[in-house]
């Protein structure tokens, strides 16, 4: 019972936690979510306010004279799982003067535990060996990491992190500051959605399947936008 109680709630997870309640989903077409697999010509001329959008005011960034790339992102989103690939494809594209920003969203409780998970492993310097892992880990091989608890002693636990050492951080008044912080950033930003893109504060690129702005439309745009920022500051 408990099983099938387990599967369904991945399955409402997988149909509406990728969106806020004021957006529709951004990413709802399984052809948008594939992963972007080589570097392409521009396949459109991407226009400001249709491919992708101002966010006025701009937001102050946090990477000193790098061009800020933030994901907005959750762990409970199926099209972030989806996305990945495409992050470490943008990684790996980006110029030296660029930097990626990992910023968890929390849409609705259910999320709350992910962004917890996220800022320990940060802490505790474990985000490397285990941001991937954990995607793969609740959207591929569909374990039952609900809760910060399961987390903790399911899945950190795998990769050397003291389950009471986790927990005390998770519930900390400096994790709980994280979380409000984010939240106030993805606010800001304008976003209903993830996975979006946020370059240098300034843009925001959204997947969207009305608009056929999948992740390889997606990664183009952002290129293309680092690069236009990147010359601003020459």
């Amino acid at each position: 019972m408990f099983k099938r109680l387990a599967s369904l709630f991945i399955a409402l997870l997988a149909v509406s936690a990728c969106t806020s309640d004021k957006t529709a989903t951004a990413a709802s077409d399984p052809a948008a979510a594939k992963p972007a697999t080589a570097a392409a010509a521009p396949t459109r001329d991407w226009q400001l306010g249709a491919d992708y959008f101002l966010i006025d005011p701009r937001v102050p960034t946090t990477t000193g004279d790098k061009v800020e790339v933030v994901e907005v992102f959750s762990y409970a989103c199926p099209h972030c799982a989806h996305f990945q690939p495409t992050m470490d494809e943008l990684k790996a594209k980006l110029p030296a003067n660029a930097q990626i920003v990992l910023l968890p969203a929390v849409f609705n409780p259910q999320w709350e535990p992910f962004a917890r998970a996220f800022y320990t492993a940060r802490s505790l310097g474990v985000l490397d060996k285990t941001h991937a892992a954990l995607f793969e880990a609740l959207h591929t091989q569909h374990q039952q990491l609900f809760s910060i608890d399961a987390l903790a002693n399911d899945f950190y636990a795998k990769y050397g992190v003291d389950p009471k050492s986790f927990l005390a951080t998770a519930n900390s008044f400096v994790t709980d500051s994280q979380i409000a912080n984010g939240s106030n950033l993805v606010k800001a930003y304008g976003i209903g959605s993830t996975p979006t893109l946020v370059i240098n504060g300034k843009y925001r690129v959204e997947l969207t399947a009305e608009k056929k702005i999948g992740p390889s439309e997606a990664l183009e745009i952002a290129l293309m936008l680092v690069n236009k920022e990147s010359a601003a500051k020459k």
